[in-house]
């Protein structure tokens, strides 16, 4: 019989065809991500490869870890045999390109004739299910508990939308709460589009595949996301044993026109920079940073219109050190002045010779704004602290991207002192990915803070190259995924060389990934750095119900994993669900490996006679090796 229903499943389709609709977006917003992890670990219809001994290695605590991650004992083992035929249902509905297309359709006539009650009944048994953990932090702790009884943490997000608003609505909420009202003349000097609001790339959900997206709609709608926030951060604390993270985004805390306007300022202050330090190349983050000196500043600045007065007051302030030179590290502080930044940023108008500012003065309603979002950022990042919880920042579109993280790099200065309590994320399909997190790695080094960085290829590729192309301007995407996986090893390298360098779990590093080849080339990489997973330095992170062949693994075998955990209620969950589902619906079409690694567990407990209980956690197998890092005792990373 049970045989039966497998076949059912992978022959019918009429099979409750209005429970594909939401088809979680931890799925299917990961549509880059998980067309390179179906084309790297797609296996046989019909059998799976065998480890060999060279794909085996011997962890610390005894555990012989597959890395061909075909061990679907393993993969599964957290899980009942309902819960294996679950998941094949799931994976084959959403490859239906019906379902998909028409889940708006679907779900409306199944809420219509089946009513609330047994419509999220169905879907708590199906989908939803599957992919979300529950509705509040009561409900989500079985889930939670579950997963770390197999060595599994967590990365807790509260995934409930509001009713989903039109593109048109889109478009019009975006363009007021990104105009300015002083808007810079576009004939200005330091005038750039990337940072300028365009009505027909408004809709930010437009081509996005991995990440949900905020608008702004007035204050009030902030701090409700603030509560919402704060609410999972005491979540996290309570469901995890303070062990989980909560994932942030920026832009749900504050006006995005601010964004602009602060990431304006960090690129052509670097620009500015570059040109005091008399170096124009690309990347100026080269193990010694040029200095500049009080004098030279000085001659410089006169040269371009300043008085002295102010050259003096401009350096001081910039000088934290008192040693009367400046580097790029000191430049960056002046982002933490509360006073009118355009007043000190102003270069020489190439024609006319005369300062002007880079930005337009803020109005006091900007001003007001401004100081809102970064105290609702403080009090988030004051609350994980007092909670120990950490805080994962979202990476978003490149526009907005040197605000973040300059304004993440400054929580990091100020509240990662004892441990990294503060994440950010680095985007490794940017061209400038590595000198990015090579300048924050080096900040961290020099004033004496833990580092905490995640490492993802992408989210936003269609949508920033499209918007580069339509604009005019330089396209900041590796131009293929080749040099995107390089650039990943690269940072990858960095990252484990300051590791070693700085020790005591100063440095954490968090690789978001379903792609195996990977996993395997960074615990490959920690194997020849020295780097062990008993050093809690460096973890890996997938979607809840996706990946688990190498989530469960690495989880039992030592390694720190954590499953990105949305949850909320159902109906605040679907409706967002539904329109990703209807965006991305070739995410999972050939997910073949993950459907023949759960048919061939099913199969095996039906031979064993394991139905009705799924099996213990692993035990450690053989002599594990001596310890890989020595390091002095400190909380630990990740």
């Amino acid at each position: 019989m049970a045989l039966r229903v497998i076949g059912s499943v992978y022959r019918t389709s009429s099979v409750i065809p209005n429970f594909s609709l939401s088809s979680c977006r931890y799925l299917l917003e990961n549509r880059t991500i998980l067309q390179k992890y179906v084309r790297t670990t797609a296996v046989s219809n019909t059998t799976l490869k065998k480890s060999s001994n060279d794909d085996e290695i011997l962890t610390p605590n005894g555990y012989r870890l597959d890395l061909s991650f075909n061990n679907y004992e393993e993969a599964y083992r957290s899980k009942s045999f309902v819960e294996l035929l679950r998941g094949l249902l799931v994976f084959k509905l959403c490859s239906w390109d019906y379902m998909v297309d028409n889940n708006e359709k679907l779900m409306k006539f199944a809420q219509k004739w089946l009513g609330k009650t047994l419509f999220e009944k169905i879907m708590k048994m199906t989908v939803y299910g599957h992919f979300v953990a529950g509705k509040d932090h009561q409900d989500i702790k079985p889930a939670i508990h579950k997963l770390g009884q197999y060595g599994v943490k967590s990365i807790l997000d509260y995934s409930a939308e509001e009713d989903l608003i039109s593109e048109e609505e889109a478009v019009r909420a975006e363009m007021d709460a990104c105009v300015p009202s002083t808007d810079m003349s576009k004939k200005s000097p330091f005038y750039m589009k990337r940072f300028e609001a365009h009505e027909e790339f408004g809709d930010r959900r437009d081509h996005v595949i991995s990440a949900r997206t905020f608008f702004y709609m007035n204050e009030a709608h902030c701090e409700k996301n603030l509560d919402i926030i704060l609410r999972c951060i005491d979540a996290v604390s309570g469901a995890t044993n303070s062990t989980g993270f909560a994932a942030v985004k920026v832009t749900a805390l504050g006006r995005p026109q601010l964004l602009l306007q602060l990431s304006l300022i960090v690129v052509r202050m670097r620009e500015f920079f570059r040109m005091l330090a008399e170096d124009t190349s690309y990347n100026i983050f080269q193990a010694t940073v040029p200095k500049i000196k009080r004098d030279q500043f000085l001659v410089k600045m006169m040269k371009m219109g300043m008085e002295e007065a102010k050259c003096h007051e401009f350096f001081s302030m910039m000088d934290a050190d008192l040693d009367n030179e400046i580097d790029l590290f000191e430049w960056e502080k002046l982002l933490n002045m509360k006073e009118n930044m355009s007043q000190y940023f102003q270069l020489p108008n190439p024609k006319t010779g005369k300062l002007e500012p880079i930005i337009a003065p803020l109005t006091d309603e900007e001003q007001e704004q401004f100081q809102n979002m970064l105290r609702r950022i403080n009090i988030i990042a004051e609350h994980a602290t007092f909670r120990n919880v950490r805080i994962m920042v979202d990476a978003e579109q490149s526009y907005f991207q040197p605000a973040i993280n300059r304004l993440v790099i400054e929580l990091m200065r100020r509240f990662n002192h004892e441990k990294s309590i503060i994440f950010n994320t680095y985007q490794c399909y940017l061209k400038g990915a590595y000198d990015s997190i090579k300048m924050d790695l080096e900040f961290a080094k020099r004033s004496d803070f833990f580092f905490g960085g995640k490492l993802v290829r992408g989210a936003y590729m269609e949508q920033e190259r499209a918007r580069a192309k339509g604009l005019g301007y330089a396209d900041l995407i590796c131009p293929t995924y080749d040099a995107t996986n390089e650039m990943y090893i690269k940072v990858v390298d960095l990252c484990m060389q300051h590791i070693l360098e700085r020790r005591q779990q100063k440095v954490a590093i968090m690789l978001a990934t379903h792609n195996e080849n990977t996993v395997r080339m960074v615990i490959k990489k920690m194997e020849e750095y020295g780097i062990g997973p008993q050093d809690k330095v460096i973890c890996f992170g997938q979607l809840l119900g996706m990946c688990d062949q190498v989530s469960f693994s690495l989880g039992q075998a030592g390694y720190s994993v954590y499953k990105y955990v949305p949850y909320g209620s159902v109906d605040k969950v679907i409706p967002y669900l539904s329109r990703r589902a209807q965006e991305n619906k070739s995410l999972l079409q050939g997910a073949v490996k993950e459907r023949q690694l759960l048919v061939s567990e099913v199969k095996r407990r039906i031979r064993n006679f394991e139905w009705s209980r799924r099996p213990p956690p692993a035990t450690p197998q053989g002599t594990p090796p001596p310890p890989a890092m020595p390091h002095a005792s400190s909380p630990r990373a990740v």
